[in-house]
This record gives structure tokens, C-alpha cells and sequence, in this order.
């Protein structure tokens, strides 16, 4: 692709941390894919537009990657409605990305005001007014913060002209398509039902004891690892669920039981299926499953 005709990128930010920005800043290529583009402007990286210049609309843009939650009214930059900034520039664009579970769903800033706060498209798992006018060109990314790999993935895709297959809250397939507990270094001991002792120990599930969200939570995070080495359930830590459009949960830690059996069958299990399993895996006594991995007490 030439020069001239690369597509143009503009990334725009509503209510954030940054989070999502700075994650994709350690793409070890980052400069690699951003050179498939033509960079009109960025929150952080040096671009040929200020924001100043954005808000007074002076450039088209092809893809528009969204940052943060959203208010209809009442969140200024420069004195311009962001709203507004940014739905002048959606309806240019051939591709919107949501980057980020706020940008997305909501995320952690609705929980200020979930009256008036939401996603762009989507208000946790409900469609917004815009979702009518901008679903065709949608392409969401929920995490808090996104994998700077599963961003890298959809814009090489798109430059590359290739077809992103989505699923029906437009996550791509490749990426959502399977859960966080897909690839867990822990799913032996989650078959054998085998707990872990507590927090950042290699041995035992995370599930029971401190309420992993990996069997509920759709994400690529040990398919694709943070900087090619850990995710949090690797480190002892439970998945949190970011990727969903109910997190953040009140609740963490905690898996709810009735009678030990959990109330949320993990996604896709039927609970008879679930029961079945549960009650075979009990009946054995695994000495493996038992000894330390490492014991740092010889």
C-alpha cells in the first residue's frame, strides 16, 4: 500500500484512564503497524492534527478508535461537546473500534452514573441510540485494559483489507471467541476439582476459592499472553470477567455456591453435564494434585 493511499486514523477519548492507550504504547511493533496508516491524530503519539484542530472537525478519517465511556451531554474538551465531536467523525468513518471495556459497555465509569453514562454503542449488554446508525461499521474490543495484540490484530486486518468475522456484540472471533479459561495453565486442576490454597501459588484452581471469572468471561488472555509470558490467572490471580459488559462485579473473590455446586454454570455447560463431571472427578484421589510444585521449605 502506498503512502497516499493508506487509511487515515484517528483516535478520539471520552471519560478514561488511559488505560487502553497505554497498553497499546507497549506493542513491541507498535510504530510497525501504525505505519499501515496515516496518523491524523492520538492522545499521546506526536500527529499531524492537535486536538484543537479535531475538535473543530478539519480532517476525515477511515478508522476511529474510541476511548472511554460516553455522556450524551455534559463532558467538554476545548470547549466542544465530545459527544458531538465524535459522532461527526463517526459517520465519516469506515470502521469504529470501541478499544476498551468503557468504551464498549460502559465499564467502571457508568457505576458514577449509570443513568447518563454507557458505551458507544452499548449500555453494558443493551444497544444505544447510536447502535442503529453506526452497528455496520462497529468493531468492539472490551477489556480494562484491551491486549495491545488484539488491537494490532483488527487494524493489520483492516489494512490489510481482510474480513474480521464478529460476533453478535461485534467482538471479533478470533479474539472473543473462546473464554479466558480457555488455555488456563490451571484447567487440570479445574477438571479434577482440586482448589487452590490462596493467592499467587502455582497449584489449584482459582475458581471455588476466589472467584475466578474464566469459565464466564470471553477473551483470548492465555491464548495471547501480556508480553508474551503471564496473564493474571498464571500469576495465582483471579480473572476479574473484564471483558463483559457486567464488569466491574461488586463481589470479588467469590464464586456463589448452593450446596457446593456453583449457582452460574460456567458458559455453554448444561448444569446436568456440569454435575455429572463434578461428581466423577470428586470420586478420585489424585496424589499429583496434592504435592507443592515447587517446595521451597526443602
Amino acid at each position: 500500500m502506498s503512502r497516499q493511499n493508506r487509511p487515515k486514523l484517528l483516535w478520539l477519548q471520552s471519560i478514561t484512564c488511559n488505560g487502553n492507550t497505554h497498553s497499546f504504547l507497549n506493542h513491541p511493533d507498535l510504530f510497525s503497524i501504525l505505519s499501515h496508516f496515516e496518523l491524523i491524530y492520538h492522545p499521546v503519539l506526536e500527529t499531524a492534527y492537535s486536538l484543537e484542530e479535531v475538535l473543530k472537525g478539519v480532517s476525515v478519517c477511515d478508522v476511529l478508535i474510541l476511548e472511554g465511556s460516553f455522556r450524551q451531554k455534559g463532558f467538554v474538551k476545548g470547549g466542544v461537546e465530545v459527544s458531538s465531536v465524535i459522532e461527526m467523525y463517526a459517520r465519516k468513518a469506515r470502521y469504529i473500534i470501541t478499544a476498551g471495556t468503557c468504551a464498549t459497555f460502559g465499564g467502571i465509569f457508568k457505576q458514577h452514573d449509570p443513568e447518563h453514562i454507557s458505551g458507544f454503542c452499548f449500555d453494558e449488554e443493551c444497544h444505544t441510540e447510536r447502535y442503529a446508525h453506526y452497528a455496520e461499521k462497529l468493531i468492539s474490543l472490551p477489556g480494562c485494559p484491551i491486549h495491545p495484540k488484539w488491537l494490532s490484530y483488527v487494524l493489520l486486518m483492516i489494512a490489510n483489507g481482510r474480513k474480521i468475522p464478529l460476533d453478535e456484540m461485534h467482538r471479533p472471533q478470533e479474539l472473543y471467541g473462546i473464554t479466558v479459561h480457555t488455555g488456563c495453565s490451571r484447567n487440570e486442576y479445574f477438571e479434577w476439582k482440586v482448589d487452590t490454597k490462596g493467592f499467587g501459588l502455582k497449584e489449584g484452581c482459582l475458581f471455588y476459592e476466589l472467584g475466578c471469572q474464566g469459565p464466564y468471561t470471553r477473551g483470548s488472555c492465555n491464548k495471547i499472553l501480556w508480553n508474551d509470558t503471564s496473564s493474571k490467572t498464571v500469576v495465582g490471580t483471579p480473572c476479574f470477567g473484564c471483558t463483559e459488559p457486567n464488569f466491574p462485579k461488586t463481589v470479588l473473590f467469590e464464586t456463589k455456591t448452593n450446596m457446593g455446586i456453583p449457582a452460574t454454570m460456567p458458559l455453554g455447560v448444561p448444569r446436568r453435564a456440569y454435575l455429572t463431571a463434578t461428581g466423577v472427578a470428586k470420586s478420585f484421589k489424585i496424589k499429583r494434585f496434592e504435592e507443592r510444585i515447587i517446595d521451597y521449605d526443602r
